[in-house]
């Protein structure tokens, strides 16, 4: 299933009070799921970046299988496609975890524009006005960091797919029976 997705976060005097939202809709539109997650003291970046592991975790549990991702923080998408190297330790435990969730999926993701991403924006806003989480449909069981970092890997992932050994049939082996020979005409 495709989905997309539009992610921000923000902290209010960087670090501090602060919050990270995700809206998920189907290809037509729809809102499958939306959240703000409320987050009691963060930087402008630790809120983007929990915007994206949000939205893996929940696009996870919706059974997504490819992601149409934007976002206007620049400097996330850029890190995110390795085009821009990760300094900061803790952004880098953090990508660390997104990696691991974006796995299973087939991924798209751009930089917009702020006024194209209002929805996430808002909805982060209503978060840090209330100081506690809120959506629609949210993430059911949000599991630690350690936890994704301690799941098995799965290692033969190709395109969003997981591939196996391919195990054929043994050739055949040679009979040991002595085949009659035919007897020759002129002995």
């Amino acid at each position: 299933m495709q989905v997309k997705i539009n992610i921000d976060g923000g902290s209010r005097g960087n670090p501090g009070p602060g919050a990270a939202a995700y809206v998920i809709c189907d290809m037509q539109g729809k809102i499958l799921s939306q959240e703000g997650y409320f987050m009691a003291h963060c930087t402008n970046n630790q809120a983007e970046y929990t915007a994206l592991k949000l939205a893996l975790i929940k696009s996870a549990e919706l059974g997504a299988t490819e992601l149409f991702i934007e976002g206007d923080s620049l400097l996330l998408v850029k890190q995110f496609t390795g085009e821009y190297k990760i300094k900061n330790p803790d952004l880098q435990t953090r990508m660390q975890v997104i990696r691991k969730l974006a796995q299973p999926f087939v991924i798209h993701i751009k930089h917009v524009l702020r006024e194209f991403n209002k929805a996430p924006d808002t909805l982060a806003n209503k978060a840090m006005d209330a100081k506690e989480s809120l959506g629609f449909n949210p993430i059911k069981h949000l599991p630690e960091d350690e936890t994704i970092l301690a799941s098995p890997a799965r290692e033969n992932i190709v395109n969003g797919v997981e591939v196996t050994p391919v195990k054929r049939n043994e050739k055949p082996k040679k009979s040991t029976k002595k085949i009659p020979q035919q007897p020759s005409l002129f002995d």
